[in-house]
């Protein structure tokens, strides 16, 4: 990370729980992140159903048009028992006027509907590093779990109170933001994309 030292890396998403955690994850890192709230005419590049294609091109375009060091990430969580869903699709899960909460209810609703399906699931990351000149560098990483039946814990957001951290026995809702951050699944994309 020493080539970083000294350097702001803007955070490319509107999402003010992924900045928190981005800020929580990197903290004491020797750069400063900041948030598009400095740059409020960005707009961000159509989204396609892969995370990685879709974390590339947020850095990407976000380092062209600002001239900044970008960081971004597309993740999601994926159910066996919906075939892999939602997916890239997390964020619009259900319909893009629905809150983390209506999400939540619109997930556990479609399991419902398949009584004997597997709750088995994973929430994974791909998160991306583009500088201005064209560099791209991106990490990967998972967590394992299980989706409860009900939501349990206030921490975290999106679909964290009902997603049951393997072998926890806890919510990534009900772990607190420092453990969460040692093991989400964000963590350890960053983790791995600033070994580089």
């Amino acid at each position: 990370m020493s080539a970083l030292s000294g350097c702001r890396i803007v955070v490319a998403t509107k999402n003010p729980g992924k900045v928190r955690e981005f800020g929580e994850i990197l903290g004491g890192q020797n750069f400063t992140l900041c948030d598009l709230a400095d740059f409020p005419s960005f707009g961000f590049p159509a989204e396609a159903g892969d995370y990685i294609a879709n974390a590339i091109a947020k850095a990407r375009a976000a380092a062209e048009e600002l001239g900044e060091i970008s960081l971004a990430d597309d993740s999601g969580l994926e159910v066996e028992g919906l075939g892999g869903a939602p997916g890239p699709y997390s964020a619009r899960f259900g319909g893009a006027e629905l809150d983390d909460a209506g999400r939540v209810d619109h997930l556990l609703a479609e399991l419902a509907k398949q009584p004997a399906a597997s709750r088995r699931a994973r929430f994974v990351c791909y998160a991306a590093l583009a500088t201005p000149r064209g560099r791209v560098e991106t990490g990967f990483g998972e967590c394992a779990g299980t989706i409860l039946e009900a939501s349990r814990g206030s921490g975290g957001f999106g679909y964290d109170p009902v997603f049951e951290v393997e072998r926890l026995g806890q919510t990534m809702a009900e772990l607190g933001a420092v453990r969460k951050n040692r093991l989400s699944h964000r963590a350890r994309a960053l983790r791995a994309l600033f070994k580089f």
